[in-house]
């Protein structure tokens, strides 16, 4: 019997604290989506999709080899795509991430794993299935302190995020 793969992604986690906030904000807004669970909020750097167990640790020496420059973004601007996901965004993305999120995907390319082609757009999601974009002005400081390599997991009460690594970075 062989061992199902890993559904596995690159993230900047949002510290606790700042999720709650978040949280309580957009629990506040008029909006019709399903939303995200508080532990799940994370600004993903490159999804991976399935992949073998086996090959954890050659990600995890990628997530090692990785820039270390810390930064902040300001998450400013709420928007909805045609797909129905509101997500939170930053108007202005600092060249720290920029270099890290290239850095990420010629390492995963390097390394034969498949990346998505589509362009690059920071963001975190608030939630799915949404129609309409709610009116509101806001603003959020998301310190990047960490990449963290995630697996998504199903489970009876949904999905859920577990870390399987993690890499700080500088203070910004």
């Amino acid at each position: 019997m062989t061992t199902p793969p890993l559904r596995l992604f690159f993230a900047l986690p949002c510290p606790p604290e700042l999720a709650a906030r978040i949280c309580a904000w957009r629990d506040g807004l008029h909006h019709d989506g399903q939303p995200v669970a508080q532990a799940n909020l994370h600004l993903t750097l490159a999804f991976l999709g399935s992949v073998p167990r086996g090959r954890k640790a050659e990600l995890r020496a990628i997530g090692e080899r990785l820039p270390r420059q810390g930064f902040s973004l300001e998450l400013d601007h709420l928007a909805r795509w045609n797909n129905g996901i509101l997500h939170l965004a930053p108007s202005s993305v600092p060249t720290a991430l920029h270099e890290l999120v290239q850095a990420l995907l010629e390492a995963l390319r390097a390394g034969g794993f498949e990346v998505e082609a589509r362009p690059f757009h920071p963001h975190i999601t608030l939630a799915r299935h949404a129609h309409h974009t709610p009116a509101t002005t806001v603003c959020f400081p998301l310190p990047a302190q960490a990449v963290t390599l995630f697996s998504s997991e199903n489970s009876p009460t949904g999905v859920r995020y577990r870390a399987i690594g993690e890499w700080p970075l500088e203070s910004a």
